[in-house]
Order: C-alpha cells, then sequence, then structure tokens
C-alpha cells in the first residue's frame, strides 16, 4: 500500500471514530451535538411537597385559630375551608388537598355522614376528626366509619401537626385511652353498652333528645322531616328498651353521652 493511501485511511478512521463510534461509546462527541432533538436527561431534584388540608368547622373563629397554627409550620398549607357538610364536598370536588380536618357536629347533615360520603367518593384521602366532643362520645364510632384519626379541639394547639403528618404519612393517629378503648371494642364485641348499637343518625338523635331538643327542633337541626325523627325516636327507644324521653336523658347524662 501506498504511503499516500495509508495516510488516508487513518485519516478517515479518525473521521470514524470521531463522528461515529464515539456517538455510542459516548466518549468524543456529545449526542446533543449530533442530535439535537434528543431529549435532554430530567434533572432530579429533591423537592418537598407541600401537605395540602382542607379544613371543614362551622365556627369561622375555631378555623382561623387552626389556620393560625397551620401557617407557622413550613410545608403545611391550608388550601380550602368549609363551613357544613355541603361545602365540604363541593370543596374536596374541586380543590386539591391531601387530607381533611372534620368537624363532626355541623349545621345540616352531621359530620359523621359526610365523613361516610368522603369515605366512599374520596378513599385515598385520609380524614382526620377534630372535635369539641370526648373521646368517649364519638371516638370509637368515627373510627369505625373511617376516619384516620380523632383529636378534641383542646388538644389541637399541642398534638394537630402531629396529627396531621402521622395520618399524611398513612397512620392512625389516636391518642393512648382511645387506642385501648378500640381494642376492648374489637376483643369484647357482643358486651356493648345499648348505645353503641345504634346507627350513627340514631345516636345523633338521642344525643340532641338529651339535650332538651324537642322533635320539631331536631328536624330543623337535621333538615329531616319531624315525622322522619319521630321514627328514628321510636327506634331509639326500641333498641334502649326505654319508653320515654327523660329515661334516655337520665342514660345519656350517666354514660357522658352530652356535655
Amino acid at each position: 500500500m501506498h504511503k499516500k493511501d495509508a495516510e488516508t485511511l487513518r485519516h478517515g478512521d479518525r473521521e470514524t471514530r470521531r463522528n461515529g463510534d464515539a456517538k455510542t461509546r459516548g466518549i468524543a462527541v456529545s449526542p446533543f451535538h449530533r442530535f439535537p432533538d434528543s431529549p435532554r436527561p430530567r434533572v432530579e431534584t429533591e423537592v418537598h411537597a407541600m401537605i395540602r388540608v382542607l379544613i371543614a368547622d362551622d365556627h369561622p373563629v375555631v378555623r382561623k385559630g387552626l389556620k393560625q397554627i397551620l401557617a407557622e409550620v413550613p410545608d403545611i398549607e391550608v388550601t380550602g375551608e368549609a363551613s357544613d357538610a355541603r361545602e365540604l364536598i363541593e370543596n374536596v370536588q374541586k380543590e386539591i388537598c391531601d387530607i381533611i380536618l372534620l368537624d363532626i357536629t355541623m349545621p345540616g347533615r352531621g359530620g359523621l355522614d359526610a365523613l361516610k360520603e368522603l369515605r366512599r367518593d374520596f378513599p385515598t384521602i385520609p380524614v382526620l376528626v377534630l372535635s369539641m366532643h370526648p373521646e368517649d362520645q364519638y371516638g370509637v364510632r368515627v373510627l369505625k366509619s373511617g376516619a384516620a384519626g380523632y383529636m378534641t379541639k383542646e388538644s389541637a394547639p399541642e398534638e394537630l401537626v402531629e396529627a396531621i403528618k402521622k395520618v399524611h404519612g398513612g397512620g392512625k393517629y389516636l391518642s393512648p385511652y382511645l387506642a385501648e378503648k378500640l381494642a376492648f371494642e374489637l376483643v369484647e364485641g357482643s358486651d356493648k353498652p345499648p348505645h353503641e348499637r345504634l346507627s350513627d343518625r340514631e345516636f345523633e338523635i338521642l344525643r340532641l333528645i338529651a339535650s332538651g331538643k324537642t322533635v320539631s327542633q331536631i328536624a330543623s337541626i337535621l333538615s329531616l322531616s319531624v315525622k322522619t325523627i319521630s321514627t328514628y325516636r321510636a327506634r331509639i327507644l326500641e333498641k334502649m328498651t326505654m319508653k320515654t324521653n327523660a329515661e334516655l336523658t337520665h342514660y345519656a347524662i350517666h354514660n357522658k353521652l352530652v356535655d
């Protein structure tokens, strides 16, 4: 082979390595230089997602207080508010949230009804119940209805942030007392007191009767007919094996079912 021919071959080989083999071996030419349409690799950056919270409570002062507490936390953001069950459901349908803070006693449809609808239609959004009522009254009941946790409003300033983060992470937030009570419920089963055999609606009406409300007042509060409330009252008396409102009231007070 002539010297000139050898030089030409070596030159061609260098061009091949630079423009061809380098592409596949990744050593000389950037693939983005030769193939400008190629997608650039995505650079992963560490992002701490905000926990988006929707607050449902009929008291503006309570909502304001909760927002003030959460405003101090850099990774929690309040993205919506609701003053009753209807507004809550509407907001969940149009607002993005990661967790719901729910007051169990709101006007119109009760919080228990709202909780059941949320668990049915939005099962991936955890609900943390925040109530003025002691755990004795509603704790086990709301947990059985699908709540991810239960806490009283008086404990909120100290425990709220911890509870939100635990529930958002897939856990359950229970006080030691409520956890023990729930464990006894599961073990003892049939040895339930009479009021725990009531449905959620019946239990709610029992509490209202024991608080001194008339059938007409209860019907107005729950947006139901007087006839419907009367039917519920009859069922409650039958299940509790009682005959009068006075007996129901005495029982509720004795078992700390009313404030």
